[in-house]
């Protein structure tokens, strides 16, 4: 897949309802969800991770396992982008058009689009191995 086909596919999932773990957009999805459905890689992601209080180096291994690479620079569409919202807690986004990104918000208790919260660090960033061109 390509950055905008990541892109898109993630932003097609606005809207969607959120669901801590979930994994079907027709009942919810969390962060992770989201990220597995727009990289189409539903049957390699866990269901049992830690995002909060996790560890950063097993999250890292995961992004590896799943074909993502890390990225420097500039951020692309369809990057993969790692948030570190509060204290040992940690979420993952992907970029889409200028300077949105696509991400599970919890609180609003959807899928949804917008900047990033200036509040939140930015503690990783991958591309997706290999994109077809």
């Amino acid at each position: 897949m390509t950055g905008d086909e990541i892109a898109r596919a993630a932003s097609a999932l606005v809207g969607t309802p959120f669901r801590l773990h979930g994994r079907d957009p027709r009942c919810g999805l969390d962060c992770v969800g989201v990220l597995a459905l727009a990289i189409g890689r539903t049957a390699a992601f866990p269901n049992g991770y830690a995002l909060r209080g996790g560890n950063l180096e097993a999250i890292k291994r995961l992004a590896s396992a799943l074909g993502l690479v890390p990225a420097g620079g500039k951020v692309l569409p369809g990057d993969v982008l790692l948030f570190r919202p509060g204290p040992a807690q940690f979420h993952f986004a992907i970029a889409a058009k200028g300077n949105l990104i696509v991400h599970a918000h919890a609180g609003l208790r959807r899928v949804v689009a917008g900047p990033c919260p200036d509040h939140w660090p930015r503690i990783g960033h991958w591309r997706v191995q290999n994109p077809r061109n």
